[in-house]
């Protein structure tokens, strides 16, 4: 076949500094949509819950022609969570275009996404973004671009990277921010330039390592990877092998590459391209697909290790299969391991029980992304409190340890460093900018649990709050739990606006008049440190109506309406989350007042005995 110039880009950054509009550009300017086709913001994020969010969670690949190049171009998430997403495509690009918010400058997931680019040895174009800002600083923001480059040892090479100046959002890019150009050419240009093409190695064997997976219900698993060698065929036999030494014969079915959006069959693809295959039922990521005959392993991509696992159980609240198609054990076990397919970052361990998964991740939000899918396709699970996972380091027991940067009104700062010194951080660096203040802590994930909502109620809405892992470090020691306890109902049956009246006064209501409610579930946070059990079900008497003029209106206060981020971090150990299509409710893990009190003098007894 003929060579072509190949070269593979991907876009990186913090979340949030533009990445998929960027993307957007790229599509538009290089004539990959008809005049019929529908333009929408951030076209890459297809999945429901990235457009709902407004995130990235999957990274995806597209490809747009330049003059006489092909360019691929790949979509990263911006959450740390997802980060193990990001890792797996940086071995398959020749360069990275580093987005950097031309007003909160580089970000903790700057420095994840960019240490990764530099110790593949690429050279990264850097892009100031959003330069239409009112409160833009530029000229500050790339002298801290360059100070992280030192601070990862970036070479010298690395450091001299062009910079540009872009509004995303208005598909501009320029060479100074006083050009008069309207499009993306100088990107375009600066991409060629600073890049040389992938070699041409067609008449070398063939050699592609898979770096990212899928599922589709026709083909199968596929996967995806970069060709370094060779030419790679459709139908043609190959050898699957990886470094600890395992080699399989095998079949390539069907052979894809991109083209614009569309995932494009094809009889061949040369080096340098990026292309999907199935056909290979227990393909890995990693493994390295070779010529017939041919063991030539490359070496494995190391992922990151999850930091934070709960437990998936069976729903066997009263509710239980009221909106669910799929309530069982085999259910959610089956939707695990197809999970696992796909998401390398996931880590499933059977438990003591049938009905209890231990599900492990990379933090909260990846894990609570899983459930809001599950919830959708229609599972029902309970899932219990996230723990953070300990490991033993130099025989010493450590746990992980989270960079936490906050930007907050200055009137909330001592706030929010009285919590978080509360909670074993320890503060790393503090700004201010303006009527803002900057913190910068060192904190235990342990102690993060939960404390987003604090954040928001502390800063009246109006802080951000931003965090990453860093590192593992020795057991900070013991962390104050939740301060308020909960309102629990006695009772089964439909919620009364008298009842709910009387009970508003003991605390925060999570329910509204008319939801039904069933013993032991959770209806309300209690102003006291302490569980009280109320009947929400409870109603007025009629003897007790006099006229409509003497009795007093009964305005409740609105209630709070728990996302499923928020319902996670609430709950304490002895209390479970209930997931359905329908709903999301807090419930007691113990439902009955006896069970409770049961098990509690069980806990007091092992104790006692230890």
């Amino acid at each position: 076949m003929d060579f072509r110039k190949i070269i593979n880009v991907a876009v990186i950054a913090h979340v949030d500094a533009g990445k998929s509009t960027l993307v957007d550009a790229f599509l538009q300017q290089s004539h990959v949509f008809s005049e019929h086709d529908e333009l929408v913001d951030c076209v890459m994020d297809s999945n429901d819950l990235e457009r709902e969010r407004g995130i990235t969670i999957y990274s995806k690949n597209c490809s747009v022609n330049y003059l006489d190049y092909k360019i691929n171009i790949v979509d990263t998430p911006g959450h740390a969570d997802f980060s193990s997403e990001v890792e797996r495509i940086i071995k398959t690009v020749d360069t990275v275009i580093l987005l950097v918010d031309s007003s909160e400058g580089p970000m903790p997931q700057t420095r994840f996404v960019l240490k990764k680019s530099l110790e593949a040895n690429l050279r990264p174009i850097l892009l100031i973004n959003k330069i239409d800002k009112k409160d833009q600083r530029a000229n500050e923001v790339i002298d801290e671009v360059y100070e992280l480059f030192l601070d990862l040892n970036a070479t010298d090479e690395q450091l001299d990277f062009p910079i540009l100046y872009g509004i995303a959002r208005q598909g501009i890019v320029r060479y100074n921010p006083g050009d008069a150009n309207n499009d993306i050419g100088p990107l375009f240009e600066t991409i060629v330039n600073h890049v040389e093409a992938y070699p041409n190695r067609l008449n070398e064997s063939l050699k592609m390592q898979i770096s990212a997976l899928a599922y589709d219900d026709y083909i199968g698993r596929i996967g995806i990877g970069r060709v370094y060698e060779g030419i790679i065929k459709q139908n043609e036999n190959i050898t699957v092998c990886n470094e600890n030494g395992k080699k399989e014969s095998r079949k390539i079915a069907n052979l894809y590459n991109y083209q614009g959006l569309n995932r494009t069959a094809v009889l061949e693809a040369q080096c340098g391209d990026i292309v999907l295959i199935s056909g290979i039922e227990n393909i890995e990521i990693g493994d390295t697909i070779c010529a017939n005959g041919v063991f030539e392993p490359m070496s494995q991509i190391q992922i990151e290790e999850p930091t934070m696992s709960m437990n998936f159980m069976v729903n066997t609240s009263p509710f239980q299969g009221r909106s669910g198609k799929y309530v069982t054990s085999r259910n959610i076990r089956d939707r695990l391991h197809k999970e696992l397919e796909v998401n390398v970052g996931l880590k499933v361990e059977n438990t003591d029980t049938t009905d209890t998964f231990r599900v492990s991740g990379r933090g909260e939000l990846h894990l609570s992304i899983l459930l809001e899918n599950m919830r959708r396709e229609g599972y029902e699970v309970a899932v219990s409190r996230p723990e953070v996972i300990m490991k033993t380091i130099d025989h010493e027991l450590c746990e992980p340890i989270e960079e936490v940067i906050c930007s907050v009104p200055n009137e909330y700062s001592g706030s929010v460093i009285n919590k978080l010194n509360l909670r074993k951080g320890q503060m790393i660096d503090i700004q201010d900018e303006g009527s803002y203040t900057r913190i910068i802590y060192h904190a235990p994930t342990r102690g993060l649990l939960g404390y987003r909502s604090e954040f928001i109620n502390d800063t009246k809405g109006e802080g951000v709050m931003v965090r990453k892992f860093i590192e593992y470090a020795p057991f900070k020691g013991e962390i104050p739990a939740r301060q308020n306890g909960v309102l629990i109902s006695c009772d089964n049956g439909k919620a009364m606006t008298y009842a709910l009246w009387n009970i508003q006064e003991r605390g925060q209501l999570f329910i509204s008049p008319q939801t039904e409610v069933y013993e032991g579930m959770i209806v309300g946070m209690a102003s006291k440190n302490m569980d009280i059990e109320v009947n929400p079900i409870k109603n007025k008497k009629m003897t007790a109506v006099r006229s409509t003029g003497n009795d007093e209106a009964m305005k409740l206060v609105p209630p709070k309406t728990l996302s499923l981020e928020e319902a996670l971090e609430f709950i304490n150990d002895d209390e479970l989350v209930e997931i359905t299509p329908s709903d999301i409710r807090l419930r007691k893990r113990y439902l009955t007042n006896l069970d409770r009190r049961r098990h509690m003098r069980e806990v007091n007894k092992q104790e006692s005995q230890d």
